[in-house]
């Protein structure tokens, strides 16, 4: 056996031999590409100090990731099916490994958003590679096994990234978090060349370039507009990304059911098992990245965690996850997926309701059980999902189903930081308001009000004034954490009635086994969607 991968999958006569190895590369590529996202969220305090970041710029600096991410997976993904998947997935490892360099070296606020937006477009290459790789390796039988797999690494980097980056903050100064992520692209590089086979579309026509310039124009109009919108007010920019968002939709699919080659088919949304299966890609993901966002802002702020200590405490998270994975591996092929997906969904929101009672007062020990629940929701319903939508696309569209699928999810968990985080500022503020408001100068109540480490800075500084002094200070500190709880518990219940809804809407257009055989008798269907019916 050679030791470069170089005989493609389309000449290969029967299943690859190393196929279990490269999982192994394919995991460990989005290892980084989530990781990217959850060690930022505990080197957040630090990087504000150093750089002096507003409300507004670590929004940025989180978010300037996610717009290319989310933008460009569909087109990247139909690239890399015409050219080469592995070659799609060690150019978007390089990229990223370049811009997390550039990251761990800058110290201007424009810089750290501009490497972090070119980590998010190494991302949206590296994402859709790693599931149409999968797809195109496994045989049937043992997809839902490795898309299992897949699916528990997320959930592995979830708590992971937190991790390592507060073991790295205990020694080094923030830029290191960046850094967790290019030795792992080394060893996937060179992990892919010698274990991951050469794969493209055979037969596959022109790429729809149109269409994919009014996806890109259309989602990354609606993830800014998202962004911004809800955190910074609804002014000119967002209303107008809004609209464009809008027309660029009712472009695309207008002309998508023209071409003869469409970028995404429009029409795959008729079918059920893929369009309720990307709804819970979405509502779930909202719900879920959210309620985490907010929970680890809580461990740290309030209940004074450092970065470390905060990563510990979400491995039970990732323990969950591959509880989830175990069991939805044997359940779904005896139950099918609508019973699994819904199952996860209504785990999850019970794990968000479950926030609402959180207080001044609260402990590690009230956000335990919700950590526990969201990750075997993940784990049980996330997997069935996605070997849903992979198994909608033929073969020469695996990577657009991979950009269809990550699209989604990215989506999701992007709604879900964004509204449910206005959620959570507004909340914070008006109770902050009403607790110390007149107690302080405007400016400083503006700060307070700002963030919870800005009411905490603020009373750091009470705390060394003559006119203030110690009891004042600790009066705010109580004020901020009391607001911030009260911030968390209203942020809960509308992300937990949200996700109910979704779980409604998802249950709904999901459909049985019966309603599935019955579509398969009364029509034929093409090879691809016979095959998707058939696991259900």
């Amino acid at each position: 056996m050679p030791f470069l991968a170089t005989t493609p999958v389309e000449k290969m006569t029967g299943p690859y031999a190393r196929r279990w190895w490269a999982l192994l590369v394919l995991c460990l590529s989005l290892l980084i590409v989530v990781m990217a996202n959850t060690s930022l969220i505990v080197a957040a305090p630090d990087m504000t100090k150093d750089l002096g970041l507003s409300s507004s710029d670590l929004q940025w600096v989180i978010d300037g990731y996610t717009v290319p991410y989310a933008a460009l997976m569909l087109v990247l993904g139909s690239i890399g099916d015409k050219y080469s998947r592995r070659g799609a997935l060690l150019t978007g490892l390089v990229i990223f490994a370049g811009g997390s360099v550039m990251g761990s070296q800058v110290d201007q606020t424009a810089l750290v958003v501009t490497a972090r937006a070119i980590m998010g477009v190494g991302a949206a290459v590296v994402m859709p590679a790693t599931l149409s790789l999968l797809v195109a390796i496994f045989p049937r039988r043992e997809r839902a096994k490795a898309i299992t797999a897949w699916t528990a690494t997320s959930g592995l980097a979830i708590a992971v990234g937190p991790l390592v980056a507060g073991y790295l903050l205990g020694d080094h100064a923030w830029g290191s978090t960046f850094l967790i992520n290019v030795p792992i692209a080394v060893v996937a590089v060179i992990g892919a060349l010698v274990l991951v086979p050469p794969s493209k579309a055979e037969k596959m026509g022109r790429i729809d370039y149109v269409g994919g310039l009014l996806s890109i124009v259309s989602v990354g109009s609606l993830v800014y507009a998202t962004i911004q919108g809800p955190h910074f007010g609804w002014g000119a920019g967002p209303i107008t990304a809004a609209v464009v968002a809008g027309v660029g939709l009712l472009a695309f699919v207008a002309w998508e059911l023209r071409h003869p080659h469409p970028m995404l088919d429009v029409r795959k949304f008729r079918l059920r098992p893929f369009s309720g299966s990307m709804l819970a890609v979405l509502f779930f993901f909202f719900g879920t990245f959210g309620a985490i966002y907010y929970a680890t802002q809580f461990l740290q702020f309030v209940l004074g965690y450092d970065a470390l200590e905060t990563g510990v405490r979400l491995l039970p998270l990732a323990g969950a996850v591959f509880l989830g994975a175990a069991i939805t591996g044997r359940l779904t092929p005896k139950l099918g997926m609508k019973p699994m997906v819904t199952a996860g969904m209504v785990i999850g929101t019970v794990g968000v309701f479950l926030l609402t009672q959180v207080d001044k007062s609260a402990t590690y020990a009230d956000f335990l059980p919700t950590m526990l629940l969201l990750g075997f929701a993940i784990g049980l319903s996330v997997s069935p999902a996605t070997d849903t939508i992979m198994g909608s696309f033929p073969e020469s569209e695996l990577g657009v189903g991979g950009g269809a699928n990550d699209t989604a999810l990215e989506l999701g968990g992007s709604l879900g930081i964004a509204i449910l985080g206005s959620l959570l500022g507004t909340a914070y503020r008006d109770k902050l308001t009403q607790l110390i408001g007149g107690h302080l100068p405007a400016a400083a109540l503006d700060t307070a009000k700002d963030s919870v480490g800005g009411g905490l800075a603020v009373a750091e500084q009470v705390a060394k004034n003559p006119a203030g002094g110690p009891q004042q200070a600790q009066a705010l500190v109580d004020a901020v954490h009391e607001s911030f709880a009260h911030g968390v518990a209203q942020t809960s219940l509308v992300g937990g009635i949200i996700m109910a809804a979704g779980t409604v809407i998802v249950l709904a257009v999901l459909p049985g086994r019966r309603i599935a055989g019955r579509h398969r008798t009364e029509e034929p269907v093409p090879a691809a969607e016979r095959e998707l019916a058939d696991s259900l």
